[in-house]
């Protein structure tokens, strides 16, 4: 059982955490596009629920964009990962506590069950890598549920790199960030392991090719005709359809809810 004292610091970390990555994020000319805008939860036409792939190391942008949408977000079960639920939380998020292979799958089964229709954002080669491996845990969620994914691929003009497994992305203070979101992939339901290795694939060479795009769009700095600026939902707008700040706890497992905001 942790101590009064260590629960504190965890609520501490984690609200500093969130303001900290409110107001980082906060500086950066952010401009997405989109295959299909209707896959964005802050639209009135957004047709969801959906899950939401992208890279570990590119967090930051889904973390600080997307919040209060009613959508929950995998984090690690591990104990440096209790700050991270916390931020979240703050953020507009319910989090479960599992991984991509490992206990999460189960536990945002039941959330979906217990919940209703809500979106899911999974760090798809996390926690522990290998860096830009998608897991198959995305894929078998959707053929479970019958949601669609969507690859979620983030650019920064030349990122500080964290010295960790998947180099984690930090973008220079107003710097550009590039967000190219694909449309939907509808996974079959009953695959077999072949199946499942088979959309793996697919749905990874579709998130690195988006992602080499995101990189080298904001890199240049051009221009692109689809792009359209992507902002944060504002603390103070309550999108239809947000979770609130409930948690759900399954086994060893925790929740957190997420919403997101489009020009």
């Amino acid at each position: 059982m942790k101590s009064p004292q260590k629960s504190l610091k965890t609520k501490l970390g984690g609200l500093l955490a969130a303001g900290l990555v409110k107001s980082w994020m906060g500086t950066l000319d952010i401009q997405g596009a989109f295959y299909d805008p209707t896959v964005d939860p802050v639209r009135d036409d957004f047709q969801g629920p959906v899950i939401v792939a992208f890279w570990h190391e590119c967090l930051l942008a889904p973390f600080y964009l997307r919040g209060r949408t009613n959508s929950a977000i995998l984090t690690s079960r591990h104990r440096d990962a209790e700050w991270l639920s916390e931020a979240a939380r703050h953020m507009g998020y319910v989090t479960v506590r599992g991984s991509t292979n490992r206990g999460g799958g189960k536990a945002l089964l039941e959330l979906i069950r217990s919940r209703g229709n809500c979106n899911m954002g999974i760090a798809c080669d996390g926690p522990t890598g290998p860096r830009r491996r998608l897991a198959q845990g995305p894929i078998y969620l959707s053929s479970k549920l019958g949601i669609p994914l969507l690859a979620y691929a983030v650019g920064y003009d030349r990122p500080y790199r964290m010295p960790s497994w998947d180099r984690f992305a930090i973008p220079r203070p107003y710097s550009r960030a590039r967000i190219i979101v694909s449309p939907r992939v509808q996974i079959p339901p009953n695959l077999s392991r072949k199946d499942v290795e088979h959309y793996r694939l697919r749905v990874e060479r579709l998130l690195l090719r988006l992602t080499w795009e995101a990189e080298s769009w904001a890199e240049s700095g051009t221009r692109k005709v689809e792009q359209e600026p992507i902002y944060r939902l504002p603390a103070s707008v309550r999108h239809h359809g947000v979770m609130g700040d409930s948690k759900v706890s399954i086994r060893s497992n925790r929740i957190s809810t997420k919403r997101n905001r489009a020009a």
